[in-house]
This record gives C-alpha cells, structure tokens and sequence, in this order.
C-alpha cells in the first residue's frame, strides 16, 4: 500500500534488493508496487520472468529508470540501446564473441591472474589485499585486448576510474528526489567524469582507427570497420567498459569472498587448478568443471545485474497477472535466485548444485532470450581462467567481517573487500 511505501523509503535507498525481495517474499512472485503514475510489477516468478524476456521479448522494451539513467554515461549502446538500432549494433561486434576471439581472451585472462598473484605476493607479509580494486586492475589488460586489441594501461585505468565515479553520481541521483536537470553539484561531477570518458575513447579509437582494420577481432576495430561513426563507437566502448569490466570485478570479488569463508569448496577448486600442472590454457578449460561451478554458483548468489527492467509496450498477462501497457517490470534476480522454494538450501553456497549438467530456467545472470548478454562466454572463460591462474599457487582467508552489499549498477562489497591472498608451498 502507498503507506508502505512511504515507511519503506530508507531501507529502499540503503538495500533495494532486501526490499524488493521482502516484497516477493510477503506479497507474491508477482507483485504491484503503488507508485504514482506509472504501474509496477515486480517479478520474481520463473515462468513470469521467462514470459519477458523470451516469450515475449519484443513486447518489452528499455525505455526505464534504470537504462535512462545508465544511459546519461553509456549512450544508447548495447546495454541501454533498443530497437532496429540495438539488433545492427550486435550483429557488427558478434565476431568479438566467436570462439577464435575467446581463445585470445583465455591468454589475457590468465595472465591477469598471475599479475593478480603478483600483486598479493608484492603485499607485506600480514597485509590483506582489497580485492575489489585488485581484481579490476587485473581485469583491465582482458578490457583493452577485447576491446581494441592493444594494451590499454595508460588509458584504461582512467577510463575505469571516470566510468565509476559517472555511474556513482548516477546511482545517487536516482534515489533522490531532486529533479536531474536542476544545476547541482552531483550534475557538474557527472559532466565532468562524462567529459573524461569521452577523451579518453577519442584517444583509444584514434589510436585503432590508425592500425590495420583488414580482419579486426576487437571491438573497436569490428565497429570502424563496418563505418559507424565516433560517438557510436564511443558509445559502444564505453558500454563494454561498464558491462565487460564493472561486471567480471565484481562477480570475481564475491566468488573470492565465498571460497575464503568455504574451506572445502576451496580446497577443491584449488585441488582442480593444481592437477593442470602448469599455468592453465583455453585448452584446459574442460578440466576445470568445479572452477565453472564455483563461478555459477557465485553468480547465483550475487548476480552482478541484480535486477533487470522492463517497460511493457502493450497489454500482456505475466504470471497470471495482467499488465497493462507503460507498466515497469521489475525482475529482480537477486530474490529469484535466492528462492528457497526453487532452490534446495537457496542461501548456502553449492557449487556441487551445477555440476553434471545441472542447469537451472530460473538462473539468469546474464538476462536470457534475445537480449541475453553477448558477453557471457567471454565473462565465464575470463573468470574461470583467472581463478584458476591464480588458485593453483594461492589461498585465501577472510580479512575482516562479513560485507554488507551495496546494490548499485552491480553488487559491491560496501567499503571493499580486503581477504588475505597468500601463497602455499607446492605441497600444501
């Protein structure tokens, strides 16, 4: 009721995804929240969630808070785009995502576990690491071989650090009720960290746009060679920036967080990554199984798109609920992963749950149907690979007490993550 609502405010602000999973726990799989004009659904039903994004897929679009807001850093890319535009877009950078190209991000991946491993070992004994900044350093050499084919470390770290702090002001901005064309500082920090964003791309396409562009396999190559023009490619960029680099850091942090809390599940995966018997290789991706389900269950747990929304464009009917035209749905996967009626022992972490083939519908970090992330082959083998590099020579413990999560554009550990990151000898 509207009363609720009003009471529900600052917890709303400081965990939305408690909020928003209280409400499916008290009200329903599918349940209206009284907002003023626009209708809304919240959608934690698995064959509601399924009759969205695949059934009836062109019946929703992304014309929402959350994609308009994304979309005053990202431009209309992939992430926040739509329409015949989205579908062009997608076809042009596919090619980046085939299994030649993720043969070559398995290379990148892997050594950017042995930098992270680097970093720990170059740490005072005693020191824990904060692994949220760790493993997005680590993660940038994966960034600019995929997305231009060069080794972006004089460029990418900026570009990271002006992406975050554009898509901190957007999140603050969204959970106040000043209007956001009102001159405000928070406004000014966002055009300036936009303005930083855009020169850092022109420098990274002017730079491709100077190499060969005969058979390009990065994504900025793909994008000149099919002649969209600079802001389109900006746009594009910066999307991958936010969705290929924002997400794998995030979803490596938590996957990190478990195993240190998880002394069996950690022994087993580091077990897994020792039996290679060398530094891992694309090749040796089907010997990792375990690896795989760890990252599958961590992204159960913490899925870094925690919700995912949608504005209907015509009267439909979800989970036996009908849903008038302009109705925002909400999917919110954080409750719909953590269901204990769908999911056996919802909150404890089982990496065994997705072992011999067992797949889930109602497991959908990466979306599903037509908009299901083009980037989720390369985020699986990136993390994969990078644990593995980096498990087979090293343990982790807990640094500190358990994180609350901050629910932003992903989920973060509220204040870092710091774990001990240590090396053991070959016999332990």
């Amino acid at each position: 009721m509207p009363w609720d609502m009003v009471r529900s405010v600052p917890r709303i602000v400081r965990a939305p995804h408690l909020f928003l999973t209280d409400v499916t726990a008290r009200h329903g799989r599918a349940a209206a929240i009284p907002m003023p004009r626009t209708p809304v659904l919240v959608l934690a039903d698995p064959a509601g969630v399924r009759r969205v994004l695949v059934e009836n897929a062109r019946g929703y679009g992304k014309a929402t808070v959350q994609y308009s807001a994304l979309a005053t850093v990202t431009g209309p890319g992939l992430l926040a785009g739509d329409g015949p535009r989205w579908r062009a877009h997608r076809r042009v950078v596919q090619p980046a995502f085939h299994h030649g190209g993720l043969r070559d991000v398995a290379q990148h991946a892997v050594h950017a576990g042995l930098r992270l491993a680097a970093e720990a070992d170059a740490l005072p004994a005693g020191t824990p690491m904060e692994v949220l900044d760790a493993t997005s350093r680590a993660g940038l050499e994966v960034v600019g071989h995929t997305l231009a084919a060069a080794d972006l470390s004089a460029d990418a770290p900026l570009l990271v650090e002006a992406v975050g702090r554009a898509l901190e002001v957007v999140v603050r901005r969204a959970a106040s009720p000043v209007p956001a064309t009102w001159p405000t500082p928070s406004r000014r920090r966002l055009a300036r960290a936009v303005a930083t964003v855009d020169e850092v791309c022109a420098r990274i396409v002017q730079r491709r746009a100077e190499r060969d562009l005969d058979d390009p396999r990065d994504l900025v190559g793909l994008m000149l060679a099919a002649g969209m023009d600079d802001r389109q490619v900006r746009d594009e960029l910066v999307t991958f920036v936010v969705a290929g680099h924002e997400t794998v850091a995030s979803s490596l942090t938590w996957t990190l967080h478990l195993l240190s809390r998880h002394a069996g599940a950690l022994d087993r995966a580091r077990a897994e990554a020792a039996a290679l018997g060398g530094v891992p290789t694309w090749d040796d991706l089907p010997r990792l199984p375990y690896l795989r389900a760890v990252v599958d269950e961590a992204l159960r747990l913490f899925p870094p798109a925690w919700v995912i929304t949608r504005a209907a464009l015509a009267d439909d009917e979800v989970a036996g609920v009908r849903v008038p035209a302009g109705t925002l749905v909400i999917v919110c996967t954080w409750a719909l992963h953590r269901d204990p009626e769908l999911w056996e022992a919802a909150g404890e972490f089982r990496p065994e749950r997705f072992l011999d083939g067992g797949r889930h519908d109602h497991y959908v970090p990466f979306g599903a149907g037509p908009r299901l992330c083009i980037g989720r082959d390369l985020a699986l083998v990136e993390e994969v690979l990078v644990l593995a590099a980096l498990l087979r020579t090293h343990t982790v413990r807990p640094a500190g007490p358990e994180p609350a999560v901050d629910a932003l554009v992903t989920l973060r550990p509220r204040g870092g993550l710091p774990l001990h990151v240590e090396r053991v000898a070959p016999d332990g």
